[in-house]
């Protein structure tokens, strides 16, 4: 059984969260405002190398304030144990003018951890040389909290993805999707997809500035008209260098926490549909911790767990009611319950996707159900079952300390490593 600590927390975590629930939409709540939940505690993005991983923010879309943060293991850098990169490289210096291509780097000595004593890792535009950077696969995560609460740069997810990132050597993208009720389904899904789009147009922009690198003298220069056009379609800076120096988008692996979970499944699916639309992006894998699912008929752990510990099913049906649009709350939407029959794709069609539940998890027979479904439908689905373990215990680790949660982020990195080390085993939709 949990420890007394994790009970505590619980009961009061359960306070805020209901708090916060019957709040949302009223912000000039005094109450809501003075109350945050512990686990929505922001933590700034540190470009230097913490621990091993350093974390920037990048915004992507003006318009809906869809920002991710960005997770780059040190692994991925050349003598990373012995220094640092720092310079930003000019397009001068890049080669626009057809005479230069040769990238130039500011390298400064570290502190022997791979931290700069004044400066981040600014990052550089990948050479035409190939030598200097190591790609790595990358892991978009979606933070839990009901669809209400939650963010990519609180302190417990921050914590999270420098563990994903390292565990796993990827590069981890935290997307801050929009939240309910003041955007409702499908706004989440939608921002996760954004996501997937961005990576597609950040590798179609690294493929134009190598080309660049290759052109006749003259033929893209600042102040050429191809240069002008290039600039009006993507923007001056829209290029990325941690992704386009050590991103490899061909192996991309969604992961979801909780309501994540949801998400990463729905954006998955989306995924599938619209695969042209993507290119090169190939999602190869879902990683579904403790997936937010419900449906009309009721599972036994639902009915015998119903109030068990963190987000229980009262708290969870408020949830769905601020989340889905008035008149479509439905037990059986298809955004709710995983194994609607109208949802598509196929489940056959879905990659490998495995899924992590807590043993006193009320939502957990329904994720194991949805894993025995795919595995019919011939996808590789297995199941990480964790005992006397809760909703969020790997996830909310700053609050709930337990071995438990390293075990499984070890257990994940091997399975995840294998679908995206394996030759062959690539999903192709």
């Amino acid at each position: 059984m949990p420890g007394v600590g994790v009970k505590l927390y619980s009961v009061f975590f359960k306070l805020l969260l209901k708090q916060r629930l019957s709040n949302s939409g009223n912000p000039h709540n005094e109450g809501y405002a003075l109350i945050p939940l512990a686990s929505n505690v922001s933590t700034p993005a540190n470009a230097a190398f913490v621990d091993g991983v350093a974390s920037k923010d990048v915004n992507i879309d003006p318009f809906t304030s869809l920002s991710l943060r960005i997770f780059l293991p040190q692994s991925a850098l050349p003598n990373h144990s012995r220094a640092v990169f720092l310079g930003k490289v000019d397009h001068d210096e890049f080669g626009w003018d057809g005479h230069k291509n040769q990238l130039q780097l500011d390298v400064r000595s570290s502190d022997g951890q791979g931290n700069a004593h004044e400066h981040g890792y600014q990052g550089y535009v990948p050479s035409n040389t190939g030598s200097i950077h190591k790609k790595l696969p990358v892991m978009l995560q979606f933070h839990g909290g009901a669809f209400i609460t939650g963010a990519k740069d609180t302190l417990a997810n921050d914590i999270f993805c420098r563990r994903m990132a390292k565990a796993c050597n990827v590069i981890v993208i935290a997307v801050g999707y929009r939240l309910a009720s003041e955007h409702k389904c499908p706004a989440a899904y939608e921002d996760g997809f954004e996501a997937l789009t961005w990576l597609a147009k950040q590798a179609n922009l690294a493929e134009c500035s190598k080309s660049a690198t290759h052109v006749p003298a003259g033929f893209m220069h600042k102040g050429s008209d191809s240069y002008k056009e290039l600039v009006d379609s993507f923007g001056d800076s829209a290029l990325e260098p941690w992704i386009a120096a050590h991103g490899d988008i061909t192996r991309t692996i969604l992961l979801g926490v909780s309501s994540g979970g949801n998400i990463a499944d729905h954006v998955t699916r989306m995924a599938i549909r619209a695969a042209n639309s993507i290119e090169p992006v190939k999602v190869v894998a879902q990683a579904l911790m403790y997936p937010f699912f419900l449906g009309k008929v009721q599972t036994r752990s639902e009915i015998k767990l119903a109030n068990t510990y963190f987000y229980d099913k009262a708290s969870c049906l408020l949830a769905w009611r601020l989340f889905l649009p008035d008149d479509e709350f439905d037990l059986d939407h298809p955004a709710v319950n995983p194994l609607n029959s109208t949802r598509e794709p196929p489940l056959k069609q879905m990659p490998p996707t495995l899924t992590v539940v807590a043993e006193l998890d009320w939502m957990k027979d329904r994720a194991i159900a949805y894993a025995e479904a795919l595995r019919k439908a011939g996808v590789d689905a297995p199941v990480l079952e964790y005992k006397d373990a809760v909703h969020e215990f790997a996830t909310l680790d700053l609050l709930v300390k337990s071995r438990q949660a390293e075990s499984c982020a070890e257990d994940m990195a091997i399975w995840i490593k294998k679908q995206i080390l394996a030759k062959g085993t690539e999903f192709s939709y």
